[in-house]
């Protein structure tokens, strides 16, 4: 097995804002398996808020390298196993991880759908991200959009520019990134408005010291974010969150999301499975798990004017799963 990458510098298509900052461009490292003429592919993006630095993950990769590329060929999980042994950031075990699923399912010629026995019939559409902007401005785009279901970033509470997106009679969701104070949150929680959101992405600064003012009992679905660290810290979100945001990057790849999304469901949470700024890699990578969630906000290839794969497309919303072997990822 051969084990290569690339960093590649992805062009948004207009300037994105939110309240972390605002980004014109996102780099992004592609990984790259090969085995007998098979390649997999996997991606993770540069997020600074999130404190990732493609040069770190470079350099761990060189130094894994010779590791990775003499171990066999054997079942996702047991690589997966393999990675752990290594001190990775979850960005980069992900796209290790998911770049060993395109692959091994390419050798196997079998999708990642029937490799793990998933099947479905319909799909949630995806949502599209509306960057911070005056809110007239943010319903125009609604307005003019064939999407139907949006994601709309803020950085404070306003409510009545929250009335008037939901005027639009589009599916509306709010992204706070922590923005929202404890008042407002209780505001939500006891009024109807809070009710006719899809979702309240994030509302308070991370931390269980914040989160603990939110009650999962109320109208609003609240979604955990950066809250949401995984599989250990489940059950303690119960009591405060309804819905929590899968991203591979942050858990770790294909192979922990899915016994992430199992634990959720068993504590009775609905389940998101987001994305970041990415290439229709990543964006493959996450769309696999669709079948399995309640929401979908995987619009990362949209964003960007220069996507290098194909694969999977989400086109106004609607997925269109590739049915191709492996994730069905291939380099343009």
């Amino acid at each position: 097995m051969k084990l290569n990458w690339q960093i590649v510098r992805l062009e948004l298509k207009e300037i994105f804002s939110i309240s972390y900052g605002k980004y014109a461009f996102r780099e992004a490292l592609i990984i790259s398996l090969s085995k007998n003429g098979k390649i997999g592919f996997g991606e993770c993006t540069a997020i600074d808020y999130y404190h990732i630095d493609l040069k770190d993950f470079i350099a761990k990769l060189n130094q894994i390298k010779i590791h990775v590329e003499r171990e066999a060929i054997q079942h996702p999980f047991e690589f997966y196993s393999f990675l752990k042994t290594f001190e990775i950031s979850s960005f980069l075990l992900s796209a290790l991880d998911c770049a060993y699923w395109d692959l091994f399912g390419k050798l196997e010629n079998k999708s990642f759908l029937a490799l793990n026995n998933i099947n479905y019939f319909n799909l949630n559409d995806s949502s599209l991200t509306i960057s911070i902007a005056p809110t007239e401005n943010q319903i125009t785009k609604i307005n003019t959009s064939d999407w139907r279901k949006f994601k709309v970033k803020c950085n404070r509470f306003d409510l009545k520019s929250i009335e008037k997106l939901l005027s639009t009679q589009k599916e509306i969701a709010l992204d706070a990134n922590g923005s929202f104070s404890v008042e407002d949150c209780k505001f939500l929680e006891e009024h109807i408005i809070g009710e006719r959101l899809s979702y309240v992405e994030q509302p308070l600064k991370v931390g269980q010291e914040n989160y603990s003012y939110l009650d999962s009992s109320k109208l609003v679905n609240w979604m955990a974010d950066e809250d949401s660290q995984g599989i250990g810290n489940i059950e303690t979100l119960k009591p405060h969150y309804k819905v929590l945001n899968v991203k591979l990057v942050k858990v770790g790849g294909l192979t922990p999301a899915l016994e992430f999304i199992k634990k959720a469901k068993e504590n009775h949470f609905k389940i998101m499975i987001g994305c970041m700024t990415e290439t229709t890699v990543g964006i493959s990578a996450g769309a696999v798990l669709a079948p399995l969630v309640d929401f979908v906000d995987l619009d990362g290839a949209n964003l960007i004017i220069n996507d290098i794969a194909i694969g999977t497309s989400i086109a106004n919303g609607k997925i269109e799963l590739s049915n191709r072997p492996g994730l069905g990822i291939s380099l343009k």
